[in-house]
């Protein structure tokens, strides 16, 4: 085994056969697996759906939509927290669904409300010009 090669992948593997743990801290945002959220990134811009697994390094989306244009539907509030807590305005412009979209970059999570939810879920995609 050269050691100079070794991916992170062989470390954890090497960690594992040896009893010991890849990380000594829970994720904190692991209560959250299972929840319709919206995630905000630097680079993959502002996106929706089912949390299916998350750490430090990204975070895993079933059901994924993207947000090209939003405003939310309750105008006394704003940004994608007013989204998800009242749904979408109808000028919003989302995307297809996807079955599943990995982000690997720093994020934050909002969690949303069954209005929301059911907004987002049920809004019709934008299509291309």
């Amino acid at each position: 085994m050269d050691l100079d090669t070794l991916t992170l992948g062989d470390i954890k593997q090497l960690q594992s056969l040896m009893g010991g743990s890849t990380s000594n801290k829970p994720s904190l945002g692991s209560h959250l697996i299972g929840k319709y959220v919206i995630v905000r990134t630097r680079n993959e811009g502002i996106n929706s759906g089912y949390i299916t697994a998350l750490d430090d390094t990204g975070i895993v989306l079933k059901d994924a939509r993207r947000f090209y244009y939003h405003k939310p539907k309750d105008k006394a509030q704003s940004w994608y927290e007013g989204i998800a807590n009242s749904g979408l305005h109808k000028d919003s412009k989302v995307s297809s669904a996807v079955s599943e979209k990995v982000i690997v970059e720093d994020y934050s999570i909002t969690v949303c409300s069954a209005d929301g939810q059911k907004s987002i879920e049920g809004f019709a995609s934008h299509e291309q010009n």
